[in-house]
């Protein structure tokens, strides 16, 4: 009988506890706190990332004109030169279905950078996905199609479909390696970095800079585009952000590292990380482009 009286005791006192509610010490204002607090936090964290500049925020800007000179300084067994400017403005126009003339290469439709077949960059944005620090080097090379990795640069058909891998491309029985020397003053020849990684990444962050693209031994000096000395006049004839020449620095060289990035102006020397734009940034600003061809 023993048993059975301890069995029935505690069926008992599971009958008292059925349809009764767990509280909190202190009863519900401490979760509720804790709900609040959440909320808040979370709306904090909201705000934050809606309200911090984008990454088509700065220099360039929409309106800006901006040139710069760029070449393609490639090798072979005899020595080495300057490829052919690429062809074509992509200015071509077709019409749409509401009978509007817009510009049929949709590269420099979104972005507003091209060449005239000059060896110059005239850079002047249509949307902010080319303003900002989204002004890069890979802009106008994906608007011509052109490949450029640390190891191989590859030019379409249409601009001469050139190949060159530096992991089997020699000159002279050298092997090669790609560089970029990049000049933020075409007239400052003597101050210029080499960047041997991420090039695309590169910055264009003020009017009058150049750019060699150079497939050549290592250690081989690289000169300025053949267009650099032409920029200012350049800018004038075709209603670009006139150039102002600083003067020259004085004669300062520097060696970007392999993951490193353009330094801020004056900081000859020193490195920072590359900065790449999130994927899912977009451009939200844009400026009618033009109706006609005006570089």
């Amino acid at each position: 009988m023993a048993p059975s009286s301890s069995a029935n005791k505690v069926a008992k006192l599971a009958s008292r506890g059925k349809g009764k509610k767990v509280r909190f010490q202190g009863g519900t204002m401490f979760p509720a706190l804790i709900v609040i607090v959440v909320i808040a936090m979370l709306a904090l964290v909201t705000y934050a990332r809606a309200s911090r500049p984008s990454d088509g925020s700065g220099p360039p800007r929409l309106g800006d004109h901006w040139h710069a000179a760029y070449g393609f300084y490639v090798c072979d067994d005899t020595g080495a030169s300057f490829l052919p400017n690429l062809q074509g403005t992509l200015e071509d126009t077709s019409v749409d279905s509401a009978g509007n003339t817009v510009y049929s290469d949709k590269g420099f439709r979104n972005t507003g950078v091209h060449s005239h077949g000059d060896g110059v960059i005239h850079y002047h944005p249509y949307t902010s996905q080319a303003t900002g620090t989204r002004a890069r080097l890979g802009v106008f090379l994906d608007n011509y199609d052109i490949k450029l990795t640390d190891t191989v640069l590859e030019l379409p058909a249409n601009q001469g479909g050139q190949k060159f891998d530096t992991s089997s491309y020699k000159c002279g029985g050298e092997d090669t390696q790609i560089r970029v020397r990049v000049w933020e003053n075409f007239a400052d020849t003597g101050s210029y970095r080499d960047y041997v990684t991420d090039f695309r990444n590169i910055r264009i962050d003020r009017n009058g800079m150049a750019f060699t693209i150079a497939v050549v031994p290592k250690g081989k000096d690289i000169p300025q585009p053949p267009s650099a000395p032409k920029l200012p006049e350049l800018g004038t004839v075709d209603g670009g952000t006139a150039l102002t020449v600083p003067p020259a620095a004085g004669s300062v060289e520097g060696t970007v590292a392999p993951g490193t990035n353009v330094p801020a102006s004056g900081d000859v020397g020193s490195t920072v990380a590359a900065s790449t734009p999130a994927a899912s940034d977009t451009a939200v600003a844009t400026t009618a482009a033009p109706t006609s061809s005006t570089g």
